[in-house]
């Protein structure tokens, strides 16, 4: 696991069948499967992005698979899930952590598991904020994962500093198993944002990139603040493009309101609320 910089891949989900070949070699912390990568690319290897803060573990991607290399929980998307956590756990407590240091933790899934996402709520409240302070998450859904079989895979981040929960003071985060942002010393993660509104939980404006990404990015900029962060310490910017979304558009946004964040940018299937057109999963550094 990286504790000084994160080597991130991503493989498009047509190529998965020439992984190997295509990585040729390259050893990444983290390995996302995207729909499409910008200029039609099957692979693309990213150095610190994003970049790695002081005291942050970086887990491998976690996959339901065990020491055998079998996949677990066959069919059972919460009991993979479950699975992920805990081996999340496992690996933490070998560095003298555990999930309770965590702050960040991703999720890839397929369309399929959608009706039953909501139920991953008890597996995370049980393992998740022990120390009084969750992570940041978010949730993507691609169309196939790493391995025939698989319907979740984990990247988890963790530090070893002390950890404060960043809330602009939306109310629905009383009830959930994440936060809209971490800060671990003078580093601010963040969970993944769409255009949501955060008192009536509606989807705004479906089928309007410019629009969806400025109402998202306004939001991240509500959790920077909070931090007592400014615009222009936004280092990074994973985009997750829908079907139908205009990447370009939505990066014009970003690069507009934070100039020096870092863009990556791939396609996904669909998201959790199929009215949005991206998410975002966004990073502060402080220097």
């Amino acid at each position: 696991m990286s504790t000084s910089q994160k080597s991130t891949e991503y493989i498009a989900v047509a190529a998965l069948d020439r992984y190997e070949e295509l990585r040729a070699g390259n050893e990444a912390t983290t390995t996302i499967v995207v729909e499409w990568l910008p200029g039609g690319a099957d692979y693309r290897i990213e150095d610190d992005a994003p970049p790695v803060g002081e005291g942050s573990v970086v887990l491998p991607t976690i996959i339901p698979v065990d020491a055998s290399g079998e996949l677990v929980h066959e069919g059972d998307f919460v009991g993979q899930y479950a699975w992920c956590l805990d081996e999340a756990d496992r690996q933490l407590r070998e560095v003298g952590l555990s999930l309770d240091a965590a702050v960040t933790t991703f999720d890839y899934s397929t369309p399929e598991t959608r009706d039953v996402y909501r139920r991953t709520h008890r597996e995370r409240k049980n393992r998740l904020g022990g120390a009084g302070t969750f992570p940041g998450a978010g949730g993507i859904l691609m169309s196939r994962l790493h391995r025939p079989g698989q319907l979740v895979a984990l990247d988890v981040t963790a530090s070893r500093l002390p950890l404060k929960n960043i809330n602009p003071g939306w109310t629905r985060y009383e009830t959930l198993t994440y936060m809209p942002g971490v800060l671990a010393g003078d580093t601010l993660y963040m969970s993944g944002f769409g255009a949501l509104d955060m008192e009536t939980q509606e989807a705004l404006y479906p089928d309007d990139s410019v629009a969806q990404a400025e109402y998202t990015y306004a939001a991240v900029q509500e959790v920077v603040e909070a931090a007592g962060f400014s615009a222009d310490q936004v280092a990074h910017a994973l985009e997750l493009i829908c079907p139908g979304g205009d990447a370009a558009a939505i990066a014009a946004v970003r690069e507009r309101l934070f100039p020096n964040a870092k863009g990556s940018v791939a396609g996904c299937a669909v998201l959790l609320r199929p009215e949005f057109l991206f998410e975002v999963f966004p990073l502060a550094v402080r220097p």
